[in-house]
């Protein structure tokens, strides 16, 4: 426990310094990630909270939030929550909390930073390819929460909640048009009882956006998206029981990539136009995704105890095809075909909140089923092969853990929590790799494995309130990911096929706090998180053909701090600033592929076995881990102000901030850096003070940031153009948007 001791003596100062500031009369909620102690109830803990009574590092976004700035994935939340950032990807969206994620190149990859929606686990992001809509709150929980979330959480999680039921009838239709991507989006709601026990809600989106990038080949703009999504909630309610299902359709349709190119050689260069293909190989250049969800909740009191039943079912199918390269017509197509079914079970048992002594326990039960195609074409390489290949991968899982938290509550102001975990997960894969037509690319292999694994996750947070208002507390906690298997990359074999489980230790210190009569809200976190074994996979354009080398990495740690504060000058007024600082470096990483950055003397994919220089001897040990800023956060002001008694006008505004960061797997110096940058946006609205209707002009990145999220080498095997390939994220767009509720 020496480091908590450390975190302890560092967070001394921290909190003796903020006390000049509480003498201010300021106060808490910005818009986007809301603070309120009165206002924000969560369920971090499986039970309803206060979220200042969380002694969890953890940043809530309202559901007005989202539709406010009209979010539309989870990158677009990323942008206003510290230490949380979104890898966007064609293949899939990547979470990342505190510097740790996986790479979304091994497709079977579990996630290390996992959703929940309404209780349901989701370890791929295309379960819920666009949720954000009818939201409740999203809470975004940092560091491992592997007792009472459990699987696969090392890095955090994010619990999404949609609205449910209203005990009056409601009503409400958004229309918004957006004039830089060109096209309309629609969103509606019907809510109500139908009897006395039982209330119906009804939510529907759809959208049809323009790209921003403008293809030069084919005279349109990139990417192209159009989304159907509808979502049905039934709540029946009796005295001691209550019982919530919801039923979830979305369909999601993308025409061309947000893959712009760059020189490989400084001075970087980067084009603003795109140059591919509209249908390589004659297949339309697109990522399409269905997913159906199903879940059924369930609450029986039983005398002073409440039994919990949460059921879930969801699937989906994926296909993508993208041209990356300039050369046209195409001369190199992977194409990905995903289809995944999951069925999960989780039965608690909780006592009532107040008693000397609380707690919580439960089981839990999951299997699903993954299946991947992925076909590749090549016509005239410059190596001069032609002709086609498909790896086929498949996997099954199980998973069944058994959970426990308890809670003394040895004084008024003084609690210890104790929390615990066990997991047996159970994994069949099988690989393959096949010629179907010309020269083969690369090796025709196969391979096969079983996973068995147990792991036990504890953790225990002492929790002081040192006022009704101040409240201290310290935490250890630690999580893990399961192993898995190589799914997508040639060549893989019995011995390269499976990749370890990885851990996660994290020691937390914090202060959450409400004073000056809840005029000002601060929250304050200190942490130490430490990985084991973690799942890396690096991209190496020297394979034949490139792919990804998956591996774990020995070791590695991030040290940090994360705040949040609100505060109110003065009536109609609210401000924020939360932010955050990490440190993320690799601790231990031998035998790790080649950095761009290293010099060849250092490391040399070419060089002979046996010499200093081969990727053998390589460590990484002390370098960042990509796609972590040492600094991020978001500035936000809000100010209502009342019009002649009728009417009101509300205006936004928020910048959000990134320092530099790696961008690339490789940590290229040239092309795969994200430089520091500072997004502004702004929401100028105008309506009735009951806010019965409204229209509102919205504004993001308007000062048009190019900003990138991704990046990698497309190298000359597989086009007479080398180039770095960069995802860029959404230009400046105005929009304007109209509300009516009835």
């Amino acid at each position: 426990m020496r480091r908590l001791e450390y975190l302890c003596l560092g967070a001394s100062p921290l909190i003796f310094a903020v006390q000049p500031a509480m003498a201010q009369e300021m106060e808490t909620q910005p818009a986007a990630v809301e603070r309120a102690a009165d206002d924000i109830v969560v369920t971090a803990q499986k039970r309803e909270q206060s979220l200042q009574d969380v002694p969890i590092s953890i940043a809530v976004v309202t559901g007005e939030a989202l539709s406010d700035f009209h979010a539309k994935d989870m990158a677009d939340i990323a942008a206003s929550v510290p230490n949380l950032f979104v890898e966007r990807l064609n293949a899939a969206d990547v979470i990342y909390i505190r510097g740790f994620g996986s790479a979304p190149s091994n497709f079977a990859f579990d996630q290390s930073v996992s959703l929940y929606q309404d209780g349901i686990y989701a370890g791929r992001g295309k379960q819920f390819e666009a949720p954000f809509f009818d939201i409740e709150r999203i809470e975004v929980l940092r560091g491992p929460q592997g007792a009472l979330f459990g699987k696969n959480t090392p890095a955090g999680a994010i619990s999404i909640v949609t609205a449910n039921p209203t005990s009056q009838f409601e009503a409400g239709i958004t229309g918004t048009y957006n004039f830089d991507l060109k096209g309309p989006e629609f969103t509606g709601y019907v809510s109500g009882p139908v009897t006395d026990n039982l209330g119906v809600r009804l939510a529907v989106k759809a959208l049809d956006l323009g790209g921003y990038i403008p293809n030069r080949t084919t005279g349109k703009r990139d990417p192209r998206r159009n989304q159907t999504l509808a979502r049905l909630t039934l709540q029946y309610e009796n005295e001691g029981f209550d019982a919530t299902a919801k039923l979830e359709y979305s369909r999601s349709r993308t025409k061309g990539a947000a893959i712009v190119l760059s020189t490989v050689t400084a001075p970087l260069e980067i084009t603003k136009d795109r140059y591919a293909d509209d249908y390589p190989f004659g297949f339309a250049e697109s990522n399409n995704v269905t997913s159906k969800n199903a879940s059924l909740t369930a609450n029986y009191e039983i005398g002073d105890h409440v039994l919990t039943s949460i059921t879930g079912y969801s699937t989906y199918d994926a296909n993508r095809s993208n041209s990356y390269a300039k050369d046209v017509p195409a001369i190199y197509l992977n194409r990905i075909f995903e289809e995944f079914e999951q069925f999960s079970q989780e039965i608690r048992l909780a006592s009532s909140a107040g008693k000397p002594l609380e707690y919580i326990v439960g089981t839990y039960f999951d299997w699903s089923d993954y299946a991947l195609d992925y076909p590749r074409y090549y016509s005239g390489l410059p190596s001069g092969l032609t002709g086609s290949n498909v790896s086929i991968f498949d996997q099954s899982a199980q998973t069944l853990s058994f959970f426990a938290q308890a809670t003394a509550n040895l004084s008024p102001a003084f609690r210890v929590i104790g929390s615990a975990r066990y997991t047996r997960t159970k994994k069949r894969g099988n690989f393959e790799t096949i010629t179907l037509s010309g020269m083969a690319f690369g090796a025709a292999t196969t391979a096969k494995g079983r996973i068995s694994e147990d792991n036990v996750d504890p953790s225990l947070t002492a929790q002081f309130d040192v006022t009704p208002d101040i409240m201290l507390y310290a935490s250890y906690g630690r999580g893990s990911k399961s192993g898995g298997f190589v799914s997508n990359t040639v060549g893989t074999v019995d011995s390269t096929f499976i990749y370890r489980p990885e851990r996660s230790t994290n020691y937390e210190v914090g202060v959450k706090a409400a004073l000056l009569d809840r005029l000002l809200t601060l929250d304050l976190a200190l942490y130490d998180l430490t990985f084991k074994n973690l799942q890396t996979s690096v991209y190496d354009p020297t394979l034949s053909p490139p792919g990804f080398v998956t591996k774990n990495a020995a070791s590695a740690t991030s040290r940090g701090i994360e705040w949040s504060v609100g505060l109110r000058p003065a009536q109609g007024l609210k401000l924020s600033w939360s932010g955050a600082y990490q440190n993320a470096k690799y601790d231990d990483f031998p035998g790790a592929s080649c950095l761009a950055s290293q010099p060849a003397s250092i490391c040399n994919p070419a060089a002979p076995v046996g010499a200093p220089n081969n990727p053998a001897n390589n460590n990484l040990a002390g370098y960042k881990l990509a796609f972590s800023s040492k600094w991020s956060g978001s500035l936000q002001a809000q100010i209502k102000a009342p019009i002649a008694d009728r009417y009101l006008l509300a205006t936004t505004a928020q910048m959000n901030y990134r320092s530099k960061f790696f961008i690339s797997d490789n940590q290229d110096p040239v092309y795969g850096i994200q430089p520091a940058y500072q997004k502004f946006d702004l929401r100028v609205q105008f309506g009735d003070l009951d806010e019965r209707w409204n229209v509102a002009l919205v504004g993001r990145n308007l000062t048009n940031e190019r900003t990138y999220s991704f990046a990698f080498l497309w190298p000359g095997s597989l086009s007479y153009t080398p180039s770095g390939h960069r995802y860029l994220e959404e230009t400046r767009t105005i929009a304007i948007e109209g509300n009516l509720r009835f």
